[in-house]
């Protein structure tokens, strides 16, 4: 399950580019702006206000920011896969972009006004809405 930032317009983009790549539709998505997706963050440890990264809980692992992205790409179609090797770059640097990109997000992409709402056909790979 990959929890992203409902509202923020890049992290609404990469939902659309994980779901174009994830044709057999393994990757579920959550807003973390829900009382549901806030909860099972808190099962697992992960701080719900923390709305400055993107976090995939997959086969009970939490993994945040450029993790996260890192872990992802290894269910995607195409020469996507090829950023998993990314993983020798050092958390520390990987993060360090993340982090600043992070903070720009907003400022660059802009931000919605409410939670992405899923088309219906794509309904069942998005945690219930609340």
């Amino acid at each position: 399950m990959l929890f992203f930032d409902g509202v923020c317009n890049l992290c609404n983009s990469w939902v659309n580019f994980v779901i174009e790549r994830d044709p057999e539709g393994r990757i579920l998505f959550a807003p973390l702006q829900t009382e549901t997706s806030r909860s099972l963050l808190r099962q697992v440890d992960v701080d719900p206000d923390a709305m400055d990264t993107v976090v995939l809980l997959d086969q009970g692992r939490v993994y945040e920011r450029s993790d996260a992205v890192l872990q992802l790409v290894r269910y995607l179609k195409g020469p996507v896969r090829l950023l998993g090797a990314g993983v020798v770059v050092p958390r520390f640097l990987r993060n360090t972009v993340y982090n600043f990109i992070a903070k720009k997000r907003y400022k660059w992409f802009g931000k919605r006004d409410e939670c992405r709402m899923p088309e219906p056909g794509l309904k069942n790979r998005f945690l219930e809405m609340n």
